[in-house]
């Protein structure tokens, strides 16, 4: 079945149309994250590997390549990623087929990185015939997982780009991705949707208080559609109220009761209420969490801007190793005293 487009897509889509006439062998789509990148990039590579197209450039999802895309058997068509991906994906179609039956024997965790061997294994895919003399596509995402050694090999392939071929990359960072691959790519902007967009389609698909969830994922409809799904607003909560009391046993005791929840998320998390604290001091606006208006205008009388500066960085040089902390505890626990000394009694 053919992908649609999300809402805010179609002006993008007419933009990229353009490119068609000559094409790139590499196109770097970005954009915040939660905004339905990759699947605008996936409704791309069927389009271009479709056998009879729109007017306006839309796979005709009928067509045999279309049948094939649909189902990631396309000869010309490789997707790659990191092995989490692969697994939620594939954990998603066990519970499906079989229930609560089965559980994975994989002992090791699932890769968080795009490594170099999956890049390696593009030159066999590169190297045999076109089916039907047609393109070839791949699509990476998220490119800034690459790890060093899988960037230097992507890097060669860009540099000398196979005939017929089209590199479709995604990215949330740009800022990430090595200078040299962002130079031999024609990036591609996809931008945070309007709040009526998102609200309207927030509410199409039954989400309840689409406002709030919106908000508090900086207006990407994706990633509030996707945590107003999940049981994660009861940890939030938790984890907000403790921000919204600062101190140590505050602090202490999050850390505790906390400890086992996503770590990176709830650095996230942190981030998005010190820019409120922050956003209030300057100019009296909330972003994110308009629900803790009066908490948040009491904390940013309290607090120094030169220290709330300061906290701010530090909370983002944290997101370099939330990944994997050695003691989830104490990386809590640092974190959150670290945040509660902006707040001296």
């Amino acid at each position: 079945m053919t992908q649609t487009l999300y809402p805010w897509q179609n002006t993008a889509w007419q933009q990229l149309q353009q490119l068609r006439q000559r094409l790139p062998h590499a196109i770097l789509f970005h954009g915040p994250e939660g905004i339905g990148k990759t699947d605008f990039a996936e409704h791309f590579a069927q389009s271009l590997l479709c056998q009879a197209p729109s007017a306006e450039g839309h796979p005709c999802g009928h067509c045999d390549p279309c049948g094939w895309f649909g189902q990631y058997n396309h000869p010309d068509y490789r997707r790659v990623r990191p092995e989490v991906l692969d697994e939620d994906e594939a954990g998603e179609t066990e519970d499906v087929e079989a229930g609560e039956g089965k559980k994975s024997s994989k002992t090791k965790a699932p890769s968080k990185e795009i490594k170099i061997d999956q890049v390696r294994a593009l030159a066999d895919f590169m190297n045999v015939s076109t089916h039907r003399q047609g393109m070839r596509v791949i699509l990476l995402y998220p490119a800034e997982v690459l790890n060093t050694a899988a960037a230097n090999a992507l890097l060669k392939t860009l540099e000398e780009p196979p005939p017929q071929t089209m590199f479709l990359l995604v990215s949330n960072s740009l800022d990430r991705l090595l200078p040299t691959i962002l130079s031999r790519c024609r990036k591609f902007a996809l931008p945070m949707p309007l709040q009526e967009e998102s609200l309207a389609w927030l509410q199409e698909q039954g989400v309840a208080d689409a406002d709030v969830w919106l908000a508090e994922q900086g207006g990407a409809p994706l990633s509030a559609l996707a945590l107003a799904q999940t049981e994660e607003r009861e940890t939030m909560d938790e984890f907000l109220r403790s921000l919204a009391r600062p101190g140590v046993e505050s602090a202490l005791k999050a850390a505790e009761k906390l400890q086992k929840a996503p770590v990176p998320t709830m650095v996230s998390w942190l981030q998005r209420w010190l820019y409120d604290v922050f956003s209030l001091k300057l100019s009296g606006r909330i972003r994110y969490y308009p629900r803790y208006g009066k908490e948040l205008t009491a904390l940013a009388q309290r607090a120094d801007t030169t220290d709330l500066l300061r906290v701010l960085k530090s909370v983002k040089d944290r997101r370099a190793v939330a990944e994997h902390p050695l003691s989830a505890k104490l990386f809590i626990e640092d974190m959150l005293l670290e945040y509660s000394a902006l707040f001296p009694s």
